[in-house]
């Protein structure tokens, strides 16, 4: 009776029991699957975080090149605006300006007086001298005036120099009545032109403090030329270019005052140069 009783017992244990096994199982399996579901959650989660953060990063950036961009496209509109507007206002200026000197320059014309002068004709017999007024010319700037000054100064050494063409070479000479040396000749044509001292060698004359130095292609006429013959100095022969290529010179014993070519293959082996003695600050 009591094996029956505990066998029973051991029967109604079990039988109560198996309801609950699978309930327990299926409980932990839901566990695992609710834990699983939770991580791939989490894991999206992050993952969407991510890609969101990297979304906006990037939306950021593209704002900022754009903001860059775009205050970089103005500063430029704004330096052309302004370059622009200098521009403008310096032609402005220079057109100012140039009126403005149009305006005095009138003004001077008319406060400058006008000088008139009278022309009369010679009457026939038994009639009036006739009169009329002309318009005197109008007054020289100062350029032009120191030009006027120079060119009479160089005719007037011209004049002399040519009228001693034919008078024989005198070493040492220095008057038309002795006859002239090359560096003679033009002491006599310069000595009451210019203001300095001219010395009486050819040497000297080349070493001259107050003349300039002229190329050969922008000579004058009255510049000296100079030529180194002998071997003595620098330069020891001097003539004075007359134009056209031609310099007038006294050359050697036995030979008088003569107009001569510098294209003459002697005198452009023998050439050392050329200087200027007549300027609006030398002459007198």
């Amino acid at each position: 009776m009591v094996r029956i009783t505990k066998t029973s017992i051991t029967l109604c244990a079990l039988l109560f029991t198996l309801p609950f096994t699978p309930l327990t199982q299926a409980s932990e399996h839901a566990r695992s699957v609710a834990a699983q579901k939770a991580h791939v959650v989490k894991t999206t989660t992050k993952s969407t975080e991510k890609s969101s953060k990297s979304k906006n990063k990037t939306i950021t950036a593209s704002k900022k090149s754009n903001t860059t961009a775009k205050t970089a496209s103005k500063k430029k509109e704004v330096t052309a605006a302004k370059s622009k507007t200098a521009k403008n206002a310096s032609s402005t200026k220079t057109k100012s300006l140039a009126k403005n000197d149009r305006k005095k320059s009138s003004q001077l014309a008319k406060i400058q007086p006008v000088t008139y002068t009278e022309k009369c004709s010679k009457p026939r017999k038994g009639y009036k001298t006739r009169c009329v007024k002309v318009k005197g010319e109008k007054p020289t700037t100062i350029a032009q005036a120191h030009k006027v000054r120079v060119q009479k100064a160089q005719k007037t050494a011209m004049n002399k120099l040519m009228g001693q063409i034919g008078k024989p070479y005198r070493w040492g000479g220095t008057s038309p009545s002795t006859g002239f040396d090359c560096s003679g000749l033009v002491y006599y044509a310069y000595k009451d032109l210019v203001k300095f001292r001219i010395p009486r060698t050819a040497n000297e004359m080349y070493h001259l403090r107050d003349a300039s130095s002229v190329d050969r292609g922008e000579l004058e006429s009255g510049d000296l030329v100079f030529f180194r013959t002998q071997g003595r100095g620098t330069a020891d022969h001097v003539g004075v270019y007359v134009g056209n290529g031609k310099f007038i010179q006294s050359p050697r014993t036995g030979q008088d005052i003569q107009i001569t070519s510098l294209s003459e293959d002697y005198w452009q082996r023998h050439y050392v140069g050329a200087k200027r003695v007549m300027t609006p600050k030398t002459i007198r």
